[in-house]
């Protein structure tokens, strides 16, 4: 093969491919049709003697030398998009709307400073939310349910950042804040004096915010691995919701410590340290790699990163 012969174009064409790793999605986001991008990508096999994609009932899948090859030329698109497009993006005149998926609390934090934001900025940028009912965004990603998503996704910002499959990563992520988990009853709860320990924590009636309905959380499996069980007596899948039930009964409760102030619960609120160990909570931005270069979508990132600190209200600190 002489790369002097080599179409440009068909680079492009596998560069789509490979970041939606769907052909009718790849045409979505070229304009072409399905055949055109179909022939284009037979044209490159031909040329560098690889099947570079192979298709399953999902897509398709990237062949080793695709994944080996994606890198290098998506940095060469991007490096020449760069050259030869103006920065003369104006976020004031912008209009378009974004799809964005996080829990309640989270968004009673975000998006107040977000919608100063646009207020001020962007005025002709709109936001519409979505419903976050599980910790596994990226097929909502993948389908293009959502333009992004934020929220404690362990099991996904686990894989991203071990760096599995980032070759052919078409998810993007970044890592906005982080936290604890923390006990939370109300102020007058007979656990509210004194240290809790794991004895009066198993005792006492317990809800659990799940955003599927899952039945045992994060909780659980660490009380198992100590040999304990607790009480579930009520599952909630919103955190405001949490905050108003626990404020007014005897039931106990676990939330990020930075979202107590979002139940609007807070001053009848009171956080204690949890008699055992979890994880920290990681509070991450994910998009798919389809909008890493709009510019729309770079300043919407970057709004959130900026209002991450002021976002992040100080509640009380666990005693």
């Amino acid at each position: 093969m002489s790369f002097l012969t080599l179409d440009l174009n068909l680079l492009r064409v596998f560069d789509a491919v490979m970041t939606e790793q769907n052909l009718t999605r790849a045409a979505n986001l070229l304009a072409m049709t399905q055949p055109a991008v179909s022939n284009a990508l037979r044209r490159l096999r031909d040329t560098l003697g690889d099947e570079l994609v192979i298709r399953t009932a999902h897509g398709v899948k990237p062949t080793s030398r695709a994944v080996e090859l994606w890198p290098i030329v998506r940095r060469a698109l991007s490096d020449l998009e760069a050259a030869v497009t103006p920065d003369t993006f104006d976020v004031s005149r912008a209009n378009t709307t974004f799809r964005m998926a996080m829990a309640d609390a989270t968004a009673a934090l975000w998006l107040p400073f977000l919608v100063r934001a646009i207020e001020r900025d962007a005025p002709g940028l709109n936001v519409r939310m979505v419903p976050l009912t599980t910790r596994e965004p990226r097929p909502m990603l993948l389908r293009g349910d959502i333009d992004l998503a934020i929220g404690f996704f362990p099991g996904v910002a686990a894989q991203l950042a071990s760096g599995q499959n980032t070759a052919v990563s078409q998810i993007r992520h970044e890592r906005l804040y982080t936290g604890e988990y923390v006990c939370v009853m109300r102020k007058n709860h007979p656990l509210a004096k004194g240290e809790l320990t794991l004895d009066t924590y198993c005792e006492a009636h317990h809800l659990l915010v799940s955003f599927s309905g899952r039945a045992k959380g994060l909780m659980d499996d660490a009380l198992n691995e100590l040999g304990r069980e607790r009480r579930i007596l009520l599952t909630v899948n919103q955190f405001f919701t949490a905050g108003k039930v626990v404020a007014s009964s005897d039931l106990i409760t676990v939330l990020p410590h930075h979202l107590i102030a979002a139940t609007g619960m807070e001053q009848s609120l009171i956080a204690k340290k949890l008699p055992f160990v979890l994880p920290e909570v990681n509070v991450d931005m994910l998009w798919h790699e389809r909008d890493a270069r709009n510019p729309a979508h770079k300043w919407l990132r970057e709004q959130l990163s900026l209002s991450t600190h002021e976002g992040i209200s100080k509640t009380v600190k666990p005693k």
